[in-house]
């Protein structure tokens, strides 16, 4: 059985979030350009998380997960740019639940990124 991966299964389930969320903001609001951003970094996480997966050395892996972290912090702006836009309410579960994943996010990649950095 594979051992579990707990940054690899919270990006990619936050990476379907972001995506439902584009389709919503498509839909629903008709719009096109803040989502678009959003979509971009949200799914960035996880794809650079599983890059970062098969990393030929660990500075690759450093890079990888880095890039990764800022693109989760790139995500926050975009989520804080859409509150503040009112195309989402703040208030709202999903929207509170998505905020908290992607200060969970950021913060165990900057924490691996460190981690990695200092185990040299």
């Amino acid at each position: 059985m594979a051992k579990q991966n707990t940054v690899l299964d919270k990006s990619f389930q936050f990476s379907i979030r972001v995506v439902k969320l584009y389709k919503y903001l498509v839909n629903e609001h008709k719009e096109f350009v803040l989502s678009k951003q959003l979509l971009r970094s949200g799914t960035s996480i996880g794809a650079n998380v599983n890059e970062a997966q098969a990393a030929q050395s660990k500075a690759d892996f450093v890079a990888k997960m880095s890039i990764a972290s800022k693109e989760a912090r790139e995500t926050q702006y975009w989520i804080n740019l859409l509150i503040e836009t009112d195309y989402l309410n703040s208030k709202e579960l999903y929207v509170e639940t998505l905020q908290k994943e992607s200060n969970e996010l950021a913060k165990l990649l900057t924490s691996i990124v460190k981690t990695s950095q200092t185990n040299k």
